[in-house]
């Protein structure tokens, strides 16, 4: 797969906050490569690849975000014009971060490829979209699925059909399509089940408000990241509610490579650097003098900080046996001094 550049993977989504403004969409991409996102990606419609534009009860967005928006309304305002799409891929490409999109219909598709779109995504509302997965696999390009509102047999049946159509590659996004998502919203371990089911590289759509979640997907094997993006400051856009906003899409990178370095690897290891803390484990110390015949008792040996000398589990043997020879107080039980007890016995 093209996106081989390291994990986590951040992929940042220009979606519709530009706001109309191609500049403001240059702007975005501007963004997204100084705060350290390794791609960015567009979405390829207009209103016409989405819904109709008829005045029906039924195409009006009753919950959420968005609602009392007629459908025809929300992607007029959002759309990222086909006429943008290829500029916006050369002016990527000009600032040396990858760029690819969503298609929403064969319309989509057919542009992309006349501009070389090097990697496909297929948003969570498509994933029963099989005619369109379809059409997007037999490019032979990567393919990335988002997962929102799915149920593992929709899953199954859009991999299966990437797959069998020739996708070169397929990645699986966990995905909760709430926006904005709340905490409550996620079960992050399904990251877990989409690794064991699929044996494909799975990531993590991320529609929450806070790092935390990022983070915590990618110590749990998430390894591509998609997260919206905003300016600096900016306070309107369709998405801007769940967008993370000029450095805080840094402070975003940051969160999940702190995410991925904690979760190391699959094998039971210590580093080193927390080794020089064994100083602060307990051995055993003589704690009162101990005269020729007296016996050894947990009144006059104690297990106590540093380790300096054998460890505590050592006072079964001594317990109840009699000194052969005095020994001072306050010192530690070395192995030395171990064997010259026992030794007298």
């Amino acid at each position: 797969m093209i996106l081989k550049i390291k994990n986590p993977i951040l992929v940042a989504e220009i979606s519709a906050n530009h706001n109309g403004s191609i500049i403001r969409a240059k702007k975005l991409i501007d963004t997204a490569k100084k705060y350290g996102a390794d791609a960015v990606k567009l979405q390829t419609y207009e209103p016409s690849s989405m819904t109709i534009n008829k005045k029906k009860n039924y195409l009006k967005i009753r919950k959420g975000i968005w609602k009392g928006k007629t459908l025809w309304d929300l992607y007029k305002m959002a759309q990222t014009p086909f006429h943008w799409q290829k500029e916006l891929f050369q002016y990527a490409k000009k600032k040396n971060i990858l760029c690819f999109s969503t298609p929403f219909d064969f319309e989509g598709v057919d542009l992309l490829e006349s501009i070389n779109c090097p990697i496909y995504k297929i948003a969570s509302f498509e994933i029963t979209d099989i005619p369109l997965i379809r059409y997007v696999a037999q490019t032979k390009k990567p393919i990335i699925i988002s997962t929102g509102m799915s149920s593992l047999k929709e899953i199954d049946v859009a991999y299966k059909t990437a797959i069998s159509n020739g996708s070169s590659s397929v990645t699986i996004l966990y995905c909760v399509s709430n926006y904005p998502s709340k905490t409550e919203d996620f079960n992050l371990k399904n990251i877990i089940t989409l690794k064991e089911r699929y044996k494909c590289r799975i990531g993590f759509s991320d529609h929450s408000t806070n790092n935390s979640i990022g983070s915590a997907a990618a110590a749990l094997g998430a390894e591509i990241f998609e997260k919206h993006i905003a300016l600096e400051g900016q306070k309107s856009g369709a998405d801007i509610a769940f967008s993370l906003k000029g450095k805080e899409i840094l402070e975003y990178r940051n969160a999940i490579n702190d995410g991925a370095i904690s979760a190391g690897n699959k094998n039971f290891i210590r580093k080193n650097n927390e080794m020089k803390y064994k100083f602060l484990r307990r051995s055993l110390f003589v704690v009162k003098k101990i005269n020729k015949g007296d016996v050894f008792n947990v009144k006059n040996i104690k297990a106590l900080r540093p380790n300096v000398g054998v460890p505590p589990e050592k006072l079964f043997s001594l317990i109840g046996k009699k000194a052969n020879f005095q020994i001072k107080p306050d010192q530690p039980i070395t192995k030395k001094l171990l064997s010259k007890i026992l030794k007298n016995k």
